[in-house]
C-alpha cells in the first residue's frame, strides 16, 4: 500500500512539474489567448505527450544560426530594396486611390521594411495548362537567368514542361537556381527530375531541411511556402499554384482536381519579389546576396504598366504580424464589399472579429472556400467558425468544382490581396509566405471576376439549414476547433 501510495506521489509530483514548467513557458512566451489556454489544456490533461508536442511545434522556433542570418539579411534588404528601387518609383500618387491604400502602404513600410512600388504590368491566369505553358515559354525565352521557389513540386503531366524547360535553359548557359521545400516535396526529391536537372547543371537545392538534430533546434513544420518565379530579372510570377499538373497532383484525395491563379508580372515589383527570393536562396546557401543579385539580372526597377503594388513577405524571424496587420486593415478598411477565397479557413480571434464587425456595419462579406478541402482537422475545425459569421450576415459558399486553393482578397473593387497566404494559423505564423497587396482598380476588377466565376460554380450555405445539422456534426466541429490553434 505505501509502495503505491508512495508511486501516486511521484507520478503526481512529476505530472505537476512538467505542467507548471511548460505553463510557465508558455505564460512568458506571450502567445494568444486560444493558443496558450489549448497549450495549457493539452499539457495538463497529457503531461509527458503533450510537454514533447509542445517542445516540437509550440512555438515559433527557429534555429539560432537562422535567427542570426536573417537580422543580417533584414539590413541587406532594407539597403538593396533603396539601391534597386529609385525613390521616384516608391513616391505614389495616393489620390489616385482609397484613402486606405495609403494606411495599407505605411503598415508594410514600418513593420516588414517593404513600400509599394509604382509601375507593374500583370496577367492573372487561372487555367493551370495555360500557367505551366506560360512559364514554360518564358524559362525558354530567358537569356541570362531563372530563379524559382515553391513549396511542392509533383512529377506529371504539362509540369514536367518546366523541367524540360530548365535543363534547355542550362544547357545555353542560363543560370538557372532552383528552391524547393524538402518536406512539401519530399515524395519529388527521391524521384528521377532533381538528378537529372542537377546533372544538367541546375543549382538546386532543398530548403528547410528535416532531420532529428534540426527538429532540436527548429520546427520541423516551419515550411518554404512561397511560390515566386523571377525570369532575367524583368519578369516575375506568383501565386497560390504549386509546380503541379493537377490531373496527376493527389488524385486518390477525394476532393477533386486542386484550383489555382498566378499571376504574370513585368516592371517594378519584380524587383522586390526578387529580393525576397534571392534572400531565401541566400539564407539556404550561404552566398553574398550581392553576386546573386548580379548573377540573376535583377536590375533597377524600371515602371512597366500603372498597377501600385506592395510585395509582403512574412515568416518566423523575418517579422512579427505584418502579414496579418495587412490582412486585417484591408477588411476593416471596406465600406462596401468583401470577396475572400480561401482553400483553409482557421482564423485567429482577430481576423474572426474583423470579419463580423465588417458584416456588422453594412459591408457585404463573401467568403469561397472548397466543399471538400485535404485535411480532415480543418474541414471540421474551418465548420466551427460558419456560425458565428452566417449569424451576422457574412455569406459563405462552398465551391464545387475541385479543392480550391486561391488565396485571394478583393475590397471596394479597388484593393486587392493575392499571393500563397492562406486565412489560417499556420500560414500567418508558421510558413514563409508572400503576398501582393495591390491598389488598382482594374487588378481588382480583374480578380473580382475571377472570385465571381468560382461563386457561380459555389453553394451559398443556408443559414438555417447550417443551424439544423445534427448535434453530432456541431459537436464534432467544435471539439476540433479547440486544435485549431496548434494546427
Amino acid at each position: 500500500m505505501n509502495i503505491v501510495l508512495q508511486t501516486s506521489t511521484v507520478i503526481a509530483a512529476i505530472h505537476f512539474a512538467i505542467t507548471l514548467a511548460i505553463a510557465v513557458r508558455v505564460i512568458m512566451r506571450r502567445p494568444t489567448r486560444g493558443v496558450a489556454l489549448a497549450w495549457l489544456l493539452l499539457v495538463s490533461v497529457f503531461p509527458i505527450g503533450g510537454a514533447v508536442f509542445y517542445l516540437f511545434i509550440g512555438e515559433r522556433r527557429i534555429s539560432p544560426r537562422r535567427i542570426r542570418e536573417i537580422d543580417s539579411l533584414r539590413l541587406d534588404y532594407r539597403r538593396i530594396s533603396n539601391a534597386e528601387i529609385p525613390s521616384r518609383l516608391t513616391d505614389i500618387d495616393w489620390s489616385r486611390h482609397l484613402p486606405a491604400a495609403r494606411g495599407l502602404d505605411r503598415i508594410g513600410r514600418y513593420l516588414v521594411g517593404s513600400p509599394t512600388v509604382h509601375g507593374t504590368r500583370f496577367s492573372l491566369l487561372s487555367d493551370t495548362q495555360e500557367i505551366l505553358k506560360s512559364i514554360a515559354r518564358d524559362i525558354d525565352a530567358a537569356q541570362t537567368s531563372v530563379m524559382l521557389e515553391f513549396y511542392i513540386w509533383n512529377e506529371g503531366g504539362t509540369a514536367d514542361e518546366i523541367v524540360a524547360a530548365l535543363i534547355r535553359a542550362s544547357a545555353r548557359g542560363v543560370n538557372c537556381r532552383v528552391l524547393v521545400d524538402a518536406l512539401g516535396s519530399r515524395p519529388w526529391w527521391k524521384g528521377d527530375q532533381p538528378r537529372r536537372m542537377r546533372e544538367a547543371g541546375v543549382q538546386l537545392i532543398e530548403a528547410l531541411r528535416v532531420g532529428l538534430l534540426r527538429s532540436i533546434f527548429g520546427r520541423a513544420d516551419v515550411r518554404l511556402h512561397r511560390k515566386i518565379i523571377v525570369v532575367d530579372g524583368k519578369i516575375a510570377w506568383t501565386g497560390s499554384m504549386n509546380l503541379v499538373d493537377p490531373r496527376y497532383f493527389k488524385q486518390d484525395a477525394g476532393v477533386g482536381e486542386w484550383v489555382d491563379a498566378m499571376v504574370r508580372l513585368e516592371g517594378s515589383a519584380v524587383v522586390p519579389l526578387g529580393i525576397v527570393l534571392i534572400a531565401d536562396w541566400v539564407l539556404e546557401t550561404g552566398e553574398a546576396m550581392h553576386d546573386v543579385i548580379v548573377s540573376a539580372g535583377l536590375h533597377m526597377a524600371r515602371p512597366e504598366g500603372d498597377a501600385d503594388m506592395q510585395v509582403i513577405p512574412s515568416g518566423p524571424g523575418l517579422t512579427d504580424d505584418g502579414l496579418l496587420q495587412m490582412l486585417l486593415g484591408i477588411i476593416n478598411a471596406a465600406e462596401s464589399e468583401i470577396v475572400i477565397t480561401t482553400p483553409y479557413l482557421v482564423p485567429d480571434d482577430a481576423l474572426i472579429l474583423a470579419l463580423r464587425g465588417a458584416a456588422a456595419r453594412g459591408v457585404k462579406v463573401s467568403i469561397v472556400l472548397p466543399e471538400k478541402v485535404d485535411s480532415f482537422l480543418t474541414r471540421y475545425a474551418s465548420r466551427s467558425y460558419y456560425d458565428e459569421l452566417l449569424d451576422i450576415g457574412v455569406e459563405i459558399y462552398l465551391y464545387r468544382g475541385g479543392l480550391l486553393h486561391t488565396k485571394s482578397i478583393t475590397a471596394d473593387r479597388a484593393l486587392s490581396m493575392f499571393g500563397t497566404v492562406n486565412l489560417d494559423m499556420r500560414s500567418l505564423w508558421l510558413n514563409y509566405e508572400v503576398a501582393l497587396f495591390v491598389y488598382d482598380a482594374e487588378f481588382a476588377a480583374v480578380l473580382l471576376n475571377l472570385q465571381n466565376d468560382y461563386i457561380a460554380q459555389s453553394d451559398r450555405l443556408d443559414p438555417k439549414a447550417w443551424a439544423a445539422r445534427p448535434f453530432r456534426q456541431r459537436f464534432m466541429d467544435n471539439t476540433l476547433r479547440l486544435a485549431s490553434p496548434l494546427l
